[in-house]
């Protein structure tokens, strides 16, 4: 199993740790009272807050998983678009020998 075809799931758990871990801090510097918060709302802002604080991080730390992520994905999409087009094209094919055969056969001479 080749570190690529994971790529996507690797990132995002690693994002989603990211988040948790900054989420962690700011519960716990809520609850010592160096972040004031105050009820349902301040559990809300901490958890915006945690939101905004992992993003930087996520973007500088998780740079290769993202580049590898997406590798994957265009390398998935790709395939996709070339198995369409093959399909499109023997479609194609079909269609026009369909329609070769149904000119003939109006073409013939009637007996």
């Amino acid at each position: 199993m080749s570190s690529k075809s994971h790529a996507t799931l690797r990132y995002t758990a690693l994002r989603l740790s990211i988040f948790l871990s900054c989420l962690l801090v700011a519960l716990v510097l809520g609850h010592y009272g160096i972040i004031p918060v105050a009820g349902g709302a301040g559990v809300i802002f901490l958890v915006m807050l945690a939101g905004l604080v992992s993003a930087p991080i996520s973007y500088v730390v998780l740079s290769r998983q993202r580049d590898a992520m997406s590798a994957q994905i265009a390398d998935k999409v790709s395939g996709m678009r070339f198995r369409t087009a093959e399909r499109i094209a023997a479609q194609n094919a079909e269609e026009d020998a369909a329609d070769e055969a149904a000119r003939a056969s109006a073409a013939a001479p009637q007996a």
